[in-house]
Order: structure tokens, then sequence, then C-alpha cells
């Protein structure tokens, strides 16, 4: 009994809980019934959000469905509708025309008006067929027509008119800076054969890279790619080029030039440009393409390979490094489009400290010319500020690696080289020259020439 009088308690105290709950959730129901109409109004998903799940899920089971345009049918009107259009637009388009006579009776008026309208009619039925015909027409291909007019910038443009200039410059500085007196008709034909085959080599390295150039930015517009010539009249052009420049070179000059040059274009088409897309190698070898010309020269003027040519082409190959590097350090994207293999993609390091050391060498390589007995020392003294001013901007561009410090390298580059080459020309040493005749034993006379270097 004294068990079950200590649970009453509890239970009591239970049960007026429960009784207490009931009554407040009872008046609460209607509270919460209009909150509740709110919430699914605002918040939970209604009609429309099964309508949205609905059209998603044909989309995602029947993807045709979603792929398949069906055109848009085009609004039937009646021909009368037309051509009261086209009267109307006729009418804005002609001119007004001059206010008739007063004395003009309205017959002759009425009978102008209907002729004038038959016309426009006429025309206007005339005029709807063409269109839809050119509109036709010019969703189709079509093969672009060469005019002469144009032809000399397209080939301009082939051959990299530009590019071809600066080799055409540094093989006249290798000439001009040759130990020996100048000759106007050698240097004419070396600079003439010279600019042939660069002619030759950038035609063919476009015939081959047409496919790669037309995915970037910078070559998309290049006269191949965009059908302006045919493959064939630029193959044709090549060899109008490359075949005289070489046989001007060999037997203008002397055979040494022309096989340089011949093996220059070798250079170029057959190994710089495959190996653009292969490995990384390719810079190394452009620079030596770069480095040949002002070698070609030298042997012009001389008729051998010296130690003054193999240093003109050590600061060609050198300035290259820096003036690419950073050419190509903007250009990334576009060379990995077109599917090139550059440093400035696959190893960006590299490419900022080649850039970097080969700056550095160009004072050394300007230290050695006085030594080589090419130029007095003062050049070293003279192209000292422009060959650090170089180097610190490749250390600007090894230490930041942006599009800033790599484009103020390359617009340094540009004048850079043309300043060096300048300096050098001015602090060569002087020619000294006598002539003697001497009888030889043959009968002939040869003129024998003394060189004094002071």
């Amino acid at each position: 009994m004294s068990a079950a009088r200590s649970c009453r308690p509890p239970r009591a105290l239970a049960g007026l809980f429960v009784w207490r709950l009931r009554n407040t959730g009872v008046r609460q129901i209607p509270c919460r019934f209009v909150h509740l109409y709110h919430v699914t109004n605002n918040r939970l998903i209604t009609f429309q959000y099964f309508n949205f799940l609905k059209r998603m899920y044909v989309t995602q089971c029947n993807k045709d469905l979603s792929q398949r345009a069906k055109p848009k049918s085009d609004s039937i009107v009646s021909p009368f509708h037309e051509l009261q259009q086209s009267d109307q637009e006729k009418k804005v388009v002609h001119k007004i025309s001059p206010v008739s006579p007063v004395h003009q009776s309205l017959s002759e008026m009425s009978s102008r008006n209907e002729l004038r309208e038959m016309k426009s009619a006429a025309e206007t039925e005339d005029s709807v067929i063409p269109v839809g015909a050119e509109s036709k027409e010019d969703r189709q291909w079509k093969e672009m027509k060469l005019r002469l007019d144009d032809l000399p910038g397209i080939l301009a443009r082939l051959s990299k008119i530009k590019l071809t200039a600066l080799v055409v410059s540094t093989a006249s500085a290798g000439f001009a800076m040759a130990p020996v007196p100048f000759e106007l008709t050698c240097f004419l034909l070396t600079s003439l054969g010279t600019g042939l085959a660069s002619c030759a080599a950038n035609s063919i390295n476009q015939f081959f890279e047409v496919p790669f150039d037309s995915n970037m930015n910078r070559t998309k517009n290049r006269p191949l790619v965009r059908g302006q010539i045919s493959p064939l009249l630029a193959v044709c052009f090549a060899a109008s080029c490359g075949i005289p420049g070489i046989v001007l070179l060999t037997l203008g000059v002397n055979p040494l030039t022309g096989a340089l040059g011949a093996f220059n274009i070798f250079l170029y088409t057959c190994c710089y440009t495959p190996l653009k897309r292969m490995s990384i190698a390719n810079t190394w070898v452009g620079a030596v393409v770069g480095a040949i010309p002002p070698v070609m020269g030298w042997t012009a003027a001389t008729g051998s390979l010296d130690a003054g040519a193999l240093l003109l082409g050590g600061i060609l190959y050198s300035w290259q490094f820096p003036h690419f590097n950073a050419l190509s350090w903007g250009l990334r994207e576009d060379y990995s489009r077109g599917g090139y293999c550059m440093m400035s993609v696959t190893h960006p390091g590299l490419c900022r400290r080649v850039a970097l050391h080969h700056c550095l060498a160009l004072i050394g390589l300007s230290t050695v010319a006085p030594v080589l007995n090419i130029t007095t020392w003062t050049f070293p003294v003279i192209s000292l500020p422009i060959n650090l001013y170089i180097s610190y901007l490749g250390f600007r561009f090894y230490r930041d690696a942006d599009r800033s410090s790599s484009r103020k390298l390359f617009f340094c580059s540009l004048w850079h080289l043309p300043m060096l080459l300048l300096v050098m020309f001015t602090c060569k040493k002087p020619v000294l020259q006598k002539e003697d005749k001497g009888d030889l034993p043959g009968g002939s006379h040869e003129m024998a020439m003394e060189i004094r270097l002071p």
C-alpha cells in the first residue's frame, strides 16, 4: 500500500502535464497551419518545381531532344502583302520626283503612277530571287581570287620581309667588319643572295606549318592559312628565290658563302621547323640559324672562316636567346595552342635562366673582340652600358617572370643589336693597303696587298 501511494503523485503530475499540452496544442493549431502555409509558398517545392524537374529528367534521359533544334517556320504571307511592303521600301529608296506642272491633266498623272508602280513591282519580283541565292552562296565555302595588285604584299608576308631585312642587315654587318677593303659589287651580290635565301627558307617554313599556324592568333592571318595563295605557288616562289640565291652566292661571291647559305636553308627548314613540335632544342638550333648570316658576310669579304667570323656569329647567337625567350614568354598560350614545344611553355624556369646567361655572355664576347684584333679596346668600354642595361632587364625578367619584364627585355633587344653592331663598326681597326706591282715568272702582274693593324 505504501508503494502504491508513493507512485500516485508522479502519475497525477504526468496526467496534468499531458492535459496542459493537449489544450495548448489545440489552441496553436490554427497559427501553425497559417505558418506552414506561408512556408510552403515561400520555401517548399511547388508544382512549378515539379515541372522543372520533369523537364530536366526528359532532357537527361533523351539527349536527342535537347540537341536537335526544330527550325522555326517562316510566317506565311500573301504575295500581295509582300508586294505592298516592297513597294513601300522602293518608294523610300527612290528619289523624290520633281513636282509636275499645273497644266498636266489628272489622267496623265494617274497613268504615270500606274506605270511607276508596275515597274517597281517587277523590279522587286526580280530582286527577291537573287537575295535568296546570295544568302545561300554566302553560306558555302568560296575560293579566294588572287589579284595581281595584292600579290607583292602577299609574297612579302610569305617571305617574312621584316625578318629577311634583319638577316640581310646582319650579313652586311659581317661584310663591313671584315679586315679587307670594301667592294661594292661583292657587297651587293652578298646582300641579294642572302635575302633570296632567307625568303626561300621562310616560305618553306610557312608551307610546313599551315595546320599549326591556323591555331595561333599571331599566325592565323598568314597567306597560306587564309588561302590567299595556293601551296603550289608558295613552293614555286620558294624555289625561284632559293635556287638563284644559292647560285648567286656560289658563283658571284665564293663557294664557301654559297655552301653556308645552302646549309642555313637546310637547317631552318629540315631541322628547326620539325623540332619546334618535338623538343625545346629547337631554340638552340634556331639560334645557330640566326648566327650564320654575319658569318656569311665575313666569308664573302675574306673568302675564309676566321676567328672574327666566329665572334660575330657568337654575338648573334647569344643575342637571340633574350630576344626570343622574352618574345615567347608573352605568347605561351599561343604556342601551347599551336602544339609547339617551347621553353617558355614546358620549362619556364630554364627559359628565364638561359636569357639571363646569354645577356651576361654579350659582355664577355664584347671583351674578346679587341683580343682577336677585330676592334680597338674602346669597344668594350663603349658597349658596356648597353650590355649592362640588357643584362639588368634580363635579371628583372628572371626575377619577376611576368609579361611586363619580358616585354621590356624584348623591346630592348630590338635596339640593342643595331646599336652594338654600330659601335663595333666605329671601333673597327683601320685597314691600310699598299699597291705594289711586280713581275711574276709567268709574265703576269699581281697586286700585293699589305694589311697593317696598329
